[in-house]
C-alpha cells in the first residue's frame, strides 16, 4: 500500500493513502455478495436476488459507501501497521465522503486522506536555574485561641434573655420574609415581589454582622420580643445568587426569643471534652504543633507551584486534541466522583446540556495540566528521575495498612502511588537547581473576596450549590 506522511498541526501526522484496485474490486464484490445473501426483495428466494436487480433495489451509491466504510477503515489501519505510527485516539477522515463515492471506481486505485493524533514532542527550553518567588506562610501563634475559642462557642449553652434588647453577640430566634425593594420609577401600588427562599420560621441566627446580609442583623439590635420590624438591606455584588447581587430588599422581621451564650470554661475538663488530650496544656501543644507542620507544608506547595508555574513557561508543545479531551474527561470524571461522595445526584447536574459547557470552561485548565504534566516527565526523561519498584511498594504496603477497612483497588493506587512518588522526586530534584524566594504571606495574591463568603438568605439546593463549584473546574 503506498502511504504519503505529512505532519500537521496538534501533533497529527496525516497520510495520503493509495488504495490498490485489486482492493477497491474485491471489497466492493464482497459487499455485493453479502448483501444478496440477506436483501430481501419481493419475488426472490434470499440469497438469490440477480446482481442487476439487487443494484437497481439498493442503487449503486448505497453499495459503494458500504464498501467504502470498509476500505477506509482497513486502509487508515493498514497503513498505520505498516509505517508503525503509534496512534492515539481514533482517525479522521480528511476527504470528504461525498467526494470518496464520486471518486470511487471498483477496479481502480482509491486515494484519501486521514490523520491521526500522536503523542506530541516536548521542548523543554530551561529546566535549570529557574528563579520565581512563593509566599512563606509562617505559624500565626493566635491560631491556637482561635481554634479554641471555636470550640468554646459550638459547645455554649443557649441561655434565655428576658428584660432587655437584642444586642450584638445574642443567638435571636426569628421569624422573618424579604422582597425585593422598589426601584426609582417603579409602581407604588404594585405588590412586592418576593425573594424565592428568604422566609423562615424559627430561624436561630447568631447576631453578627457577617453572619447575614448587610444591614440585616444591625437592623434587629435594639428590637424586643415580640416586636416586628421592617428592615433594609442590601444583597452584596458581587454575590452567589447573580440576580440578587446589589439589589436591596426589605425584610420583615419578627422577633421572637433572645438567648446569649454561656461559654464552657477553658481548663482541662474542656481540653478532655473536645480532645484526646488531660490536659489543656497538652491540647495547646498539640495545636501548635498541627499549625507549624500545615504552615510548613504550605510553605513548601507555595514553593512547588511557583516552580511549577515557571517551568510552565518552557514548556513548548502543540497538544493533540485526543489528550485534550482525555485530560477534560478526567477531570470532569473527578468532580462527578466527588460530588457523588458528597451524596449529590451527579446525572441533575451533568445534563446533556451542561456537559458542553464544562468542557468548554475545563479546556484551558486541561491544557495547562497536561503541559505541567509532560514537562516534568521530560524532565524525569533528561534527569534519569525514576521510582524503584520497592519505594512503591512500600508506600502501597503502608497506604492499604492505612486504609484497611475500605474495598481498595489496589492496581489504581498502585498507578497513583507510583506517578505521586515521581512527581515528587522531579519536583525535589527541580528546587534543589532552581532558586524559589520567600516572600512574606500576601504579598503575591490578592486580598481575597469575602462578599461571596457572606451567608444567603435564599436556600440553595445542594445540587445548586455543587453545579456552581463545578463553575471552577
Amino acid at each position: 500500500m503506498k502511504v504519503t506522511q505529512e505532519k500537521l498541526p496538534a501533533s497529527q501526522i496525516g497520510l495520503e493513502i493509495e488504495i490498490t484496485p485489486e482492493i477497491t474490486q474485491k471489497t466492493y464484490e464482497q459487499v455485493i455478495k453479502n448483501l444478496a445473501s440477506t436483501t430481501t426483495i419481493p419475488g426472490f428466494r434470499k440469497g438469490k436476488v440477480p446482481r442487476p436487480i439487487l443494484l437497481q433495489r439498493l442503487g449503486v451509491s448505497r453499495i459503494k459507501a458500504a464498501a467504502l466504510e470498509e476500505i477506509v477503515q482497513d486502509g487508515v489501519e493498514t497503513a498505520l501497521k505498516q509505517e508503525e505510527i503509534p496512534a492515539i485516539g481514533q482517525p479522521r477522515l480528511r476527504t470528504s465522503f461525498e467526494e470518496l463515492i464520486s471518486n470511487y471506481e471498483p477496479g481502480k486505485p482509491l486515494t484519501f486522506l486521514a490523520a491521526v493524533d500522536v503523542q506530541p514532542e516536548i521542548n523543554l527550553v530551561q529546566y535549570t536555574g529557574l528563579s520565581a518567588q512563593a509566599e512563606e506562610i509562617k505559624h500565626d501563634t493566635n491560631q491556637v485561641d482561635e481554634v479554641l475559642e471555636k470550640e468554646r462557642q459550638e459547645l455554649a449553652t443557649l441561655i434565655p434573655v428576658e428584660g432587655r434588647a437584642a444586642q450584638i453577640g445574642d443567638v435571636a430566634v426569628v421569624d422573618f420574609k424579604g422582597v425585593l425593594a422598589k426601584g426609582e420609577g417603579e409602581d407604588e401600588t404594585a405588590e412586592p415581589k418576593p425573594i424565592p427562599g428568604a422566609e423562615a420560621t424559627d430561624f436561630q441566627l447568631e447576631l453578627q454582622e457577617d453572619k447575614f446580609i448587610p444591614g440585616f442583623v444591625s437592623g434587629m439590635v435594639g428590637m424586643n420580643p415580640e416586636e416586628t420590624r421592617e428592615i433594609p438591606a442590601q444583597f452584596p455584588d458581587p454575590y452567589a445568587n447573580e440576580e440578587l447581587a446589589g439589589k436591596a430588599a426589605i425584610f420583615t422581621v419578627t422577633l421572637k426569643e433572645i438567648k446569649e451564650k454561656e461559654l464552657p470554661e477553658l481548663n482541662d475538663d474542656f481540653a478532655q471534652e473536645v480532645s484526646d488530650f488531660d490536659t489543656l496544656d497538652e491540647l495547646r501543644a498539640s495545636l501548635a504543633e498541627r499549625h507549624q507542620k500545615e504552615a510548613e507544608a504550605k510553605t513548601k506547595s507555595n514553593q512547588q507551584e511557583a516552580l511549577l508555574a515557571e517551568l510552565l513557561k518552557y514548556v513548548e508543545v502543540d497538544l493533540p486534541e485526543t489528550l485534550i479531551d482525555r485530560e477534560i474527561d478526567a477531570m470532569l470524571n473527578q468532580t462527578a466522583m466527588r460530588l457523588s461522595q458528597q451524596g449529590l445526584d451527579v446525572n441533575k447536574l451533568f445534563t446533556q446540556d451542561i456537559i458542553p459547557q464544562l468542557r468548554e470552561r475545563s479546556r484551558d485548565e486541561a491544557i495547562e495540566r497536561l503541559k505541567r504534566s509532560l514537562g516534568l516527565l521530560e524532565v524525569s526523561k533528561r534527569e534519569s528521575i525514576e521510582v524503584t519498584p520497592e519505594e512503591v511498594q512500600t508506600k502501597v504496603a503502608e497506604l492499604m495498612e492505612q486504609y484497611a477497612d475500605q474495598d481498595i483497588d489496589a492496581n489504581r493506587m498502585r498507578s497513583v502511588v507510583e506517578n505521586e512518588l515521581l512527581t515528587e522526586k522531579i519536583i525535589d530534584w527541580l528546587l534543589e537547581h532552581s532558586s524559589v524566594e520567600l516572600v512574606p504571606e500576601g504579598s503575591l495574591t490578592p486580598a481575597e473576596e469575602t462578599a461571596d463568603e457572606l451567608e444567603t438568605t435564599e436556600p440553595q439546593t445542594e445540587e445548586q450549590s455543587a453545579a456552581a463549584s463545578t463553575e471552577s473546574i
